[in-house]
């Protein structure tokens, strides 16, 4: 499984994200690169405890089942809900976005000791190898939303 731990992982995720442009279209959804791009970023700020999301009834009902989902090899399907936080209605500036995403991901590429917040806010308690391949997961999913 590919990590944001392992340099390899993360250099290929950076590569991907600089290959986008400002006009790239989506594959599927209703986001724009932009919006993608500061999308990304929720994930990993809840992972930093820099955003603090409350478990809603759906995570509790459904949080366990759908966390093996996350963590097989299985790639996201398409057009999958998100919770409202991480929505972004307006449109980031490109770069902006860009240079702030890849950031976060070195940020959370130095290790386990960057994640502050084990418990995500709809998969419930996380490990920190959960948390790694669920960060990885996102951000290969909407990079291959927007064809790299």
């Amino acid at each position: 499984m590919e990590s944001l731990f392992d340099p390899k992982g993360t250099q290929d995720i950076i590569e991907r994200i600089n290959k986008l442009q400002p006009t790239a279209l989506s594959q599927w959804g209703k986001m724009t690169v932009g919006q993608m791009l500061e999308h990304c970023q929720g994930p990993l700020k809840v992972a930093f405890g820099e955003i603090q999301i409350k478990r809603g009834l759906m995570g509790l009902l459904f949080g366990k089942m759908a966390k093996k989902t996350l963590v097989s090899r299985r790639p996201f399907d398409h057009n999958l809900p998100t919770t409202k936080e991480f929505i972004v209605k307006h449109e980031p500036e490109f770069e902006k976005a860009k240079a702030e995403l890849i950031n976060s991901i070195a940020r959370f590429s130095k290790g386990p000791s960057t994640i502050k917040n084990l418990k995500h806010p709809f998969f419930g308690h996380m490990t920190e190898k959960e948390w790694d391949t669920a960060q990885w997961k996102h951000l290969d999913h909407h990079l291959r939303q927007f064809g790299v």
